[in-house]
């Protein structure tokens, strides 16, 4: 995955819930870092093929997208992400939207997809998640940056690290 391929926004990257799939570890090991899903499907006691993932809105998506309840209540809705929903923000997503630290900003997300659309959206988030120093795209869960090693490793970390570290100390992953 390079940040050419991500110069025309894909909604496809763009999950209803208003995550950014570019910025998924799971979606990084997909595209990037076979080793890494390896080590994903072997801890969450899957295969490696139940863990691809192209995007929440791709035919392939990992095991835990395939049965996302936002996903699945957007699509009967007829709409494109859950800010448009009457009933926003409904029981599942703020249950959803609690559960782990990556999800800390999709009220944000939700807001800035109304104001200014999900393309530039799209292009603001690459921004957020991108390394500093070297531009590498990096997940709310890399510290420090994949690539070049530079820390915080993009904004998203630099706003949410002590939280992210505090919220994982108390969850046991393997249950999620």
């Amino acid at each position: 995955m390079t940040r050419k391929s991500l110069a025309k926004p894909d909604k496809k990257l763009a999950a209803v819930c208003g995550l950014f799939c570019p910025a998924c570890m799971i979606y990084i090991a997909t595209h990037e870092d076979p080793e890494k899903l390896k080590m994903i499907a072997e801890n969450r006691k899957v295969t490696v093929e139940e863990v691809k993932c192209d995007g929440c809105r791709a035919e392939r998506r990992t095991f835990y997208c395939k049965t996302c309840k936002m996903y699945q209540c957007a699509a009967e809705k007829g709409i494109d992400f859950c800010g448009e929903c009457r009933d926003y923000a409904c029981k599942d997503l703020k249950a959803f939207q609690a559960e782990l630290p990556h999800r800390f900003e999709l009220w944000e997300a939700q807001e800035r997809i109304k104001e200014v659309g999900y393309e530039q959206w799209c292009k603001e988030q690459i921004k957020h998640y991108s390394c500093p120093k070297c531009r590498t795209l990096n997940s709310a869960y890399d510290f420090t940056c994949r690539k070049c090693g530079a820390s915080p490793s993009c904004a998203y970390n630099g706003r949410h690290e002590q939280e992210t570290i505090q919220m994982l100390s108390k969850i046991n992953l393997s249950e999620v």
